[in-house]
């Protein structure tokens, strides 16, 4: 029987302007081990996308992001290893500080973006799709943070 996963994701962006990555654990029990990936995860009952960035963020960085600090950049749409669906929506936040982050799952991983291409490859396809889709109109998108 296929699945369907929805999840919200986020790309985080340091008081520096580097990207914060999650490295993934080389944990052959969960998906994608070892890969490089954004923060984020499942959407629980009813919440809203934007509900569920905030809730994952938090508990992934252990601090908090209110929801008015996110923009959205993208919707993805792709599949699970298992065979099943796998919608995402995507946002965005900056100027946090990674001095203060404490990250539950995986590992923190900092990156300029114009260093992005040496990573990419381990990169799984939606973190990918997202970087290079928030590169490609980055000025919008970080201005959407400041309104």
């Amino acid at each position: 029987m296929s699945t369907h996963r929805e999840t919200s994701c986020a790309i985080l962006i340091d008081s520096m302007g580097h990207f914060l990555l999650q490295q993934r654990d080389n944990n052959p029990e969960i998906p994608y081990p070892g890969m490089i990936g954004l923060f984020g995860g499942h959407r629980e009952g009813s919440e809203t996308f934007l509900e569920c960035v905030v809730r994952e963020v938090y508990e992934e960085i252990s601090y908090f992001v209110p929801s008015e600090r996110f923009a959205h950049i993208v919707s993805y749409e792709g599949t699970d290893p298992g065979g099943g669906t796998f919608h995402a929506e995507i946002f965005v936040t900056n100027n946090l500080p990674a001095d203060r982050l404490v990250i539950t799952e995986g590992t923190l991983l900092t990156i300029k973006p114009e260093d992005f291409a040496t990573v990419e490859s381990r990169c799984l396809a939606s973190a990918r799709f997202a970087v290079n889709a928030f590169l490609n109109d980055q000025q919008s998108v970080l201005s959407r943070l400041l309104e």
